[in-house]
């Protein structure tokens, strides 16, 4: 069950990662760095107030609804979140104060409400296991974004008519999926259930809020010390990396948390430690390669993705922030999961504000000694310390297992199929999309020869199922 979902989910999340990279491909060729980066920066405060909104209910589902057990929680939740945006008015006022203009302001509290809608309806589509629901509505998202965003250019080519599309996008998701996920939802106002949900969701809200907080510190810290244009161009090889890289992972995750969450209910502890210990496995073994590639060839990637102006500033930090994914990926799709079986919601809290304590100061250090490139450096360096903080926290709350052994042979895998990467790289003499395809399929091959080798992710057992699979499938063909 854990492959097929997160087969699926990885479907519908490359899918929606090629959407994300032609919809960059497309935006840095039509507007300039300061429009674009205004843009990114009302995502970026966006997804911070989204958080804030739907984060009290977001533990409320993982932990209720995944049971599958007649818990019916949609009522509280949606009651609950329209109360949350009651905080609307608040959330523009801190928008004018971090810098966003008064209508960029108001557009993007109007994206933050419609992200957290949307980010609550999946959640109670995941936690079922509607595995082609949801990615009927992300890839719904991924191409509203797209179409619309070139339909505002065509208007007018500023960052505030690309952010209204994205909110239109987002609204159009939310249909989609609405009648799987709310169908039969009664509505009802219970103010002890809600005060007994927001309690035990404010830690997680808290540590969820400033975890977002962290990811858009560097892009405000860039646009306040250095100015909007240099946000926009440092941004758009950020996010590159982010929507290359965190999908797998989070298609991956997306399937094993309610997974793990009912296991561990209906099976006991040691059932959900034997599941754990093949997620942290198909995790890394994910992860690694796919970062550690995109680092060397992320020169080659930025001169084929992104417009002529931003691709020397993405091809000096697209490397470093591709590392630092590595750390991000472990700690959220992984070792939170401890916080969650354990209920220990409060741990959240602690590793996320180690997290952004650490950027925000590496951060301010590093961007005014070193401009934008610092930025990088200080995101690599506050994950890393949030990885650490999380395995520390995790071993008094819920001991997620940690099996070395066979994460040693995944990392050697990885730093084997870099090097020959690398190698391969500074013999070639081609186009930069050529290099991307050359590279990315030697590394793809290297890698999954390794995998069989070392038996990776139990690779060869999986294989000889696969295969056994379809020649019972031909043969039933045949017969018929």
């Amino acid at each position: 069950m854990l492959i097929g979902q997160a087969s699926i989910n990885l479907s519908a999340n490359i899918l929606s990662a090629l959407l994300g990279l032609l919809s960059v491909f497309i935006f840095t060729r039509l507007f300039s760095p300061h429009d674009y980066g205004v843009y990114l920066l009302g995502v970026g405060f966006a997804s911070v107030i989204s958080v804030f909104l739907a984060g009290w209910f977001r533990n409320l589902i993982l932990s209720g609804h995944a049971r599958d057990d007649g818990t019916d929680v949609r009522g509280l939740v949606i009651s609950g979140y329209l109360i949350s945006c009651l905080a609307a008015p608040a959330a523009y006022g801190l928008g004018r104060l971090v810098g966003l203009d008064a209508t960029m302001a108001l557009a993007a509290v109007a994206l933050a409400v419609a992200i957290g809608l949307f980010e609550l309806t999946q959640d109670l589509v995941r936690a079922r296991l509607m595995a082609f629901t949801v990615m009927k509505a992300t890839l719904v998202r991924a191409g509203c974004a797209l179409c619309l965003g070139v339909a505002a250019a065509l208007l007018g080519r500023t960052g505030l008519l690309l952010l209204a599309s994205s909110t239109l996008a987002y609204l159009l998701a939310i249909l989609v999926q609405s009648r799987a996920a709310w169908r039969g939802t009664i509505f009802k106002f219970d103010g002890p259930g809600l005060l007994t949900a927001a309690g035990h969701g404010l830690p997680l809200t808290l540590s969820l809020t400033l975890l977002a907080i962290s990811s858009v510190t560097d892009r405000f810290m860039i646009a306040n010390l250095v100015g909007s244009a240099d946000a926009g161009r440092y941004i758009a090889g950020l996010d590159l990396v982010r929507q290359t890289l965190m999908m797998p992972a989070i298609s991956a995750a997306a399937a094993f948390f309610p997974l793990a969450v009912q296991i561990h209910a209906k099976q006991g502890h040691a059932a959900v430690q034997s599941h754990l210990s093949e997620c942290i496995e198909l995790l890394l073994s994910i992860t690694l390669p796919a970062c550690l590639g995109f680092a060397i060839i992320a020169p080659h990637v930025a001169n084929v993705v992104l417009g002529a102006d931003f691709r020397e500033m993405a091809a000096q930090t697209m490397p470093i922030v591709a590392v630092a994914v590595i750390f991000q990926i472990l700690t959220q799709q992984y070792l939170h999961a401890s916080f969650l079986l354990s209920g220990r919601n409060s741990f959240y809290l602690i590793n996320t504000a180690s997290i952004i304590t650490a950027n925000v100061i590496l951060s301010y250090v590093l961007v005014s000694s070193y401009g934008t490139v610092g930025a990088a450096w200080a995101r690599l360096g506050a994950d890393v310390l949030g990885f650490a903080c999380a395995l520390v926290l995790s071993r008094r709350a819920f001991p997620v297992p940690i099996p070395l052994r066979r994460l040693a042979l995944i990392v050697v895998a990885g730093l084997v199929m870099a090097l020959a990467v690398g190698t391969l790289d500074r013999s070639l003499h081609v186009s930069d999309l050529g290099a991307c395809c050359v590279l990315g399929s030697a590394g793809l091959a290297s890698y999954v020869a390794l995998c069989w080798l070392l038996d990776i992710s139990q690779t060869r057992g999986r294989l000889k199922v696969c295969l056994a699979f379809f020649r019972t499938r031909f043969a039933n063909i045949n017969v018929g």
